[in-house]
């Protein structure tokens, strides 16, 4: 297997900038597998070694462990999202519930919620059964709100939530107070803790997944791009997969697939992490455990303090490129690197005393309705899941469960969920979709700063505005 190389570049402050993320330089770039050798016969033919592809092709092989499954992975298995997200393993289900519910059901929309808080605990057990040290620890997630309008939002995501089937024991609001003493966040006002959240290196989980894959059979061939999938095939240019079964799983890199440019948009994220914390700047950040850090602004952050004892943070930089491209190396704007670094500053002061060791950044995929999606059709043989919208780490191993029963036609509660089977029209052509999606957060940004500077007491017009612009 050769060594892939993936030249970096230093900003002028020294920060490693791109590199794919800090989760592979910390561990290593992986070795390419083999590309596919030429034509090939399987009998499931998966378009994507990321998480959605690798979970799908975990369970198939454990419950026919005679399929003959290939995946087909354009540079190495997780080198997309799967391997640049925050590292949050949390039960967060993307896009409006009441639309899952206006064809199944109030009921059915408390049982995919309750089947994704069980996810954590199922990706746990596999890496515990499967030898995959990822430094997981289910110590949940925190979500501040640093002003009033922030703090409305969540005493209304209580009331949401318990309305949806939360127990009390799910959700526990906390005073300032309260918040210091778990992580001292500026300005912080009130807190929602969740327990159903767990930190996780991704980049070690999906490369020990990919290789329990390959233990139970799987095939992976990198270094080969699928440029159609066709009912019973996928064409690449080392040859032709022929499958009775064809799966695509490619998340934010959709658009790649000839037809497919427009059916889910390809969101930009971006993340720095800082160098080791010292015991200094420990100690006036508090944050000992494990726990996830979120908020409750509009355009979100999301941070984890790491096993190697940094702080990783992540947010929108620039949300979309024109015509739907994608960064293939993690290249992160310095401006993007600014805004990162100044609100993690400005979050937790004390880190102003600790360079920012790397930045990098990833596309995450969005359906134009922002609900994840699962699909199989028979006739064909053609299946999809993804349209995670940035909350795709639990999600993933739920959907591949899903993908799975589906394909092998077997009869199970999961066949049945209400994100299964759904229709959405695509996005809309250039210059719209790329005017709109700019339009979206430049207004969340501003909305922001009008809650921040005017300390309203509900949320801004400008969000409400963006939201019925992008129809989220």
């Amino acid at each position: 297997m050769s060594t892939i190389s993936t030249p970096g570049a230093a900003t002028a402050s020294g920060v490693r900038n791109g590199e794919v993320s800090y989760w592979y330089s910390s561990i290593g770039l992986p070795s390419y597998r083999g590309a596919l050798p030429g034509d090939r016969d399987a009998d499931v033919c998966i378009v994507g070694a990321g998480f959605t592809g690798l979970w799908t092709a975990y369970y198939l092989l454990h419950q026919q462990p005679d399929l003959r499954v290939v995946l087909l992975e354009k540079e190495f298995a997780g080198f997309g999202a799967s391997g640049r997200n925050g590292g949050w393993l949390s039960a967060e289900l993307a896009g409006s519930r009441e639309r899952y519910a206006a064809t199944h059901g109030h009921q059915a929309v408390v049982e995919l919620l309750r089947l994704m808080r069980s996810a954590i605990d199922e990706v746990t057990r596999v890496a515990t059964v499967e030898g995959i040290d990822a430094d997981i620890v289910k110590d949940g997630v925190l979500h501040v709100a640093r002003n009033r309008a922030q703090q409305n939002r969540l005493r209304h995501e209580i009331d949401y939530e318990r309305g949806w089937g939360a127990a009390p024991e799910d959700l526990r609001y906390l005073e300032a107070a309260e918040i210091r003493d778990r992580i001292a966040v500026a300005g912080a006002r009130a807190g929602l803790f969740v327990p159903h959240c767990a930190r996780v290196q991704p980049a070690k989980l999906v490369r020990g997944l990919a290789a329990a894959v390959e233990r139970a059979g799987g095939k992976i061939f990198e270094q080969t791009t699928v440029s159609e999938i066709r009912p019973g095939s996928a064409l690449t240019d080392r040859g032709t997969v022929s499958a009775p079964i064809v799966l695509r799983c490619l998340e934010g890199f959709t658009a790649s697939i000839r037809g497919a440019r427009r059916a889910w948009l390809p969101m930009n994220s971006s993340m720095v992490v800082t160098e080791p914390l010292s015991d200094s700047v420990r100690s006036q950040i508090g944050w000992q455990g494990a726990e996830l850090l979120g908020d409750f602004a509009h355009a979100y952050m999301y941070a984890q303090r790491t096993a190697d004892n940094r702080i990783a943070l992540g947010g929108r930089g620039i949300p979309y490129r024109f015509g739907s491209r994608t960064d293939q190396r993690g290249h992160t704007q310095p401006r993007t690197i600014e805004t990162l670094t100044s609100l993690l500053h400005h979050l937790l002061p004390a880190t102003a005393e600790v360079n920012i060791a790397q930045a990098w950044c990833g596309v995450l995929g969005v359906p134009r309705d922002w609900c994840a999606t699962v699909s199989f059709d028979r006739p064909t043989g053609l299946g999809t899941a993804g349209g995670y919208v940035g909350s795709g780490l639990t999600t993933t191993n739920l959907a591949g469960r899903t993908l799975a029963d589906l394909a092998l036609r077997r009869d199970s509660p999961l066949v049945e969920l209400p994100w299964v089977g759904r229709r959405v029209r695509p996005w809309e052509p250039e210059p719209l979709r790329w005017a709109g999606v700019h339009a979206m957060y430049a207004l969340y940004r501003a909305a922001d700063r009008r809650e921040d500077h005017r300390d309203l007491d509900h949320t801004s017009n400008l969000a409400r505005l963006a939201d019925k612009i992008t129809g989220r």
